[in-house]
């Protein structure tokens, strides 16, 4: 695995299994799961003392590739190719950058597409409810098995950042600096309810029957993926970018198949996101966010992110619809060392993969 440089170089997504028959992971559901294989991709090197790591948590449909490309033919890089290199944000030339692909994911780890053993046949539906401290959990032990003894930071944003924020309450003495990004302590009603729909919209296909498909349940798959992207994005955002515009200005005003630019917008990411992703698991890791509270098990708010003791920049998006500010400065004012910062943006929830030169500007000031 290369370090990630400004010209096109290589990277490899690896895999390993972190967990066997005799050794399976017991999830917080109470199930036991076994074996698991882990994707994962790493860029720059570990120092000897094994201390120099950064943890890169991706969101609901991402996956390990977050830097640099994986072919010659690849058209665009990682997702957070702006923030991972040298010289950049997390900058390779001093860190060990480590980004998997998180239990339950489709592209590599160990999830609802990936064979039960059991049976000999994907897990699908019945691949059991795992928790945002199961994922964590795994990602410790892949640390481990690749020499890690602390890390130097960890981030993410959304599903991510709630990885961010379990790392320092399971393994407070691991971890020396987190940084939240677009997330919550506890899942909002409000994003509950947007993915209950989206659910809804899959499960409500035909051809999702009941998780036993052969072919994508597209219909169900991209409208709960357009249901997302309403939420990604800002309301400027939408009218700057799209007003009432159609796509035939020289069309039939009245005509329904001179649809509005936004719906086609919609559409498109609709259907991009039925061509790479795969609807059980959008039910799995949507339903996993939905259960997400740091609180479960163990105190109230105040004293839970109270306890956490590390460094801490918690970054807000002003126009997020999904994650409002609010919830980042309520990590910020419980969590006692704890900065916040908030970036400027029309882009909404997304854009903590466009804006990326304010979110470095944010994080290079607070690493040390």
């Amino acid at each position: 695995m290369g370090q990630v440089v400004e010209t096109l170089e290589l990277t490899q997504t690896q895999n390993v299994q972190l967990y066997d028959e005799i050794n399976p992971l017991s999830l917080d559901c109470g199930a036991a799961l076994a074996p698991i294989t882990v994707a994962y991709e790493t860029y720059g090197t570990l120092n000897v003392e094994g201390t120099n790591a950064v943890l890169i948590c991706h969101a609901l449909t991402a996956n390990a590739h977050a830097a640099g490309y994986n072919s010659p033919d690849d058209k665009t890089s990682g997702w957070w190719d702006g923030l991972i290199g040298p010289g950049k944000a997390f900058d390779t030339d001093k860190y060990f950058v480590i980004s998997p692909n998180i239990l339950g994911s489709c592209y590599g780890t160990t999830g609802p597409t990936s064979v039960n053993p059991k049976t000999g046949q994907s897990y699908r539906m019945s691949f059991p409810q795992i928790s945002v401290r199961d994922i964590v959990r795994v990602q410790k032990r892949l640390l481990d098995a690749l020499g890690v003894n602390r890390l130097a930071a960890v981030s993410g944003s959304s599903l991510g950042g709630m990885q961010v924020l379990e790392w320092p309450l399971l393994y407070p003495d691991f971890c020396e600096t987190i940084i939240p990004i677009s997330t919550a302590a506890k899942q909002p009603a409000w994003c509950i309810a947007l993915n209950a729909a989206a659910r809804a919209a899959i499960t409500s296909d035909p051809d999702w029957q009941n998780g036993n498909y052969i072919n994508q349940p597209a219909r169900g798959l991209a409208l709960a993926r357009m249901i997302g992207m309403i939420s990604y994005r800002s309301p400027q955002e939408f009218e700057e970018r799209f007003g009432r515009e159609q796509h035939s200005p020289d069309g039939k005003y009245y005509d329904p198949a001179n649809v509005f630019e936004i719906e086609r917008y919609l559409r498109h990411h609709g259907q991009k996101l039925v061509e790479r992703f795969d609807a059980n698991t959008y039910l799995l890791l949507a339903r996993t966010m939905d259960l997400h509270d740091v609180t479960l098990s163990r105190d109230t708010l105040r004293n839970t992110l109270g306890s956490i003791r590390v460094r801490t920049l918690s970054i807000g998006i002003s126009s997020d619809q999904r994650y409002h500010p609010a919830e980042q400065k309520e990590i910020a004012r419980h969590i006692p060392n704890a900065r916040y910062a908030e970036i400027n943006s029309i882009h909404g929830h997304d854009a903590f993969l466009i804006e990326f030169e304010k979110i470095s500007n944010a994080i290079s000031e607070f690493l040390p």
